[in-house]
């Protein structure tokens, strides 16, 4: 049962690891030593290696691998007006790990212009064969459910969410136009907020902070459902829902029964990506939920272990899912990117192909793609 359209039987999240001579550079630019043009070139070059790396192991879908962001969500957010890149008084920790102390702030009323990232998808686009990906932030980040959103929004320009929320949705719908005008037909949200929902911590500390997680959920799957109002014609829009992965460490856990409801049927993408690499995922009973219409895309490969996980396992958790979502509204995939951000995981590259080789190979045994 191959497809000639997204999301594919072999997919992939979309972050890579980051090459020694990327790390390098980046090092030597934040320390003044190598100019932002001889930055990009840098880049540029790792880029194109790594596009032709995806298309060698046989995946019809390649992303620039997040090569050029130090994290997969504050690059693309400070690209909108209102939104500044800021220090944190600490870092996020992780089960074992702790980010480094960044966050965003909003200092103004949020809007865009031209976003930075259109290039980075024009310059995918250029040097794939296959079909090129645009990973973004869901706009659910910028009140993330990590920190009180209160500590991060300049309280005088929005007192409360619904008019940041309201802003935030038109920037999105613009930049998705944006993305469709330089030739992009496969957009993928990614959200950790629906993800830890789920947790019974992250609810208590919610209601903690003065806020409801069911409203929570509400307002974050119509923020999403609002950005998407516009949506071009011919774009798959995907969403990929993570529990965090930072250091081949994670975040939170719980069922998906706790926002399936919600996330399946009232937020207006065309699939989702969902993580299912460990029993903090618990079972695929929640994917009852799923409408008719939607693709589901199993995480069920880990990118944070650099074991191969045995092919007849993953077989059996397909067919297990299959009591829920016919085969052919299945795909598969690993459970999150490879590098989130740039310190990425705990493997080595050669090892990252590996486990993307295995993706595909398996994929071509249950669907014959």
């Amino acid at each position: 049962m191959p497809n000639a359209k997204p999301p594919f039987r072999a997919e992939h999240v979309g972050s890579l690891l980051r090459p020694a001579a990327i790390k390098e550079a980046r090092a030597r630019h934040a320390e003044g030593k190598l100019g932002r043009g001889e930055l990009t070139t840098i880049e540029d070059a790792a880029i194109t290696r790594v596009i032709a790396r995806q298309e060698e192991v046989g995946l019809k879908v390649v992303t620039d691998g997040e090569i050029r962001r130090a994290a997969w969500q504050w690059d693309f957010l400070a690209g909108l007006d209102g939104v500044e890149s800021a220090a944190s008084a600490t870092g996020v920790n992780f089960k074992g790990a702790t980010t480094p102390a960044t966050t965003i702030k909003v200092v103004g009323r949020v809007g865009v212009g031209r976003h930075p990232m259109l290039d980075h998808f024009a310059f995918v686009q250029r040097h794939t064969r296959v079909q090129a990906k645009m990973c973004i932030p869901s706009p659910t980040h910028l009140a993330s459910t990590t920190r009180d959103w209160r500590s991060v929004v300049d309280r005088t320009i929005y007192p409360e969410l619904e008019p940041l929320f309201h802003d935030l949705a038109l920037a999105y719908r613009k930049t998705i136009r944006a993305f469709a005008d330089a030739g992009c037909t496969y957009l993928q949200l990614d959200d950790c907020n629906f993800a830890f929902l789920c947790d019974p911590v992250v609810q208590q500390r919610l209601t903690a902070q003065g806020d409801d997680p069911q409203a929570m959920l509400r307002a974050y799957a119509k923020l999403v459902a609002d950005s998407l109002v516009e949506r071009p014609p011919g774009m798959t829009i995907m969403m990929h829902s993570c529990r965090g992965n930072f250091r081949s460490t994670w975040l939170t856990e719980g069922s998906w029964e706790a926002v399936a409801d919600v996330l399946f049927n009232s937020v207006p993408v065309d699939g989702y990506f969902l993580e299912y690499d460990s029993e903090r995922a618990g079972g695929f009973e929640p994917l009852r939920f799923m409408p008719k219409g939607k693709q589901v895309v199993l995480g069920l490969m880990s990118s944070k272990l650099a074991p191969i996980e045995p092919k007849d396992a993953i077989k059996r958790r397909i067919d297990e899912a299959t009591r829920y979502v016919e085969l052919d509204r299945l795909h598969l995939s690993p459970q999150c990117g490879f590098a989130s951000t740039e310190q990425g995981n705990v493997m080595s590259e050669d090892e990252q192909w590996r486990k993307l080789a295995a993706v595909v190979s398996i994929a071509r045994e249950v669907w014959r793609a």
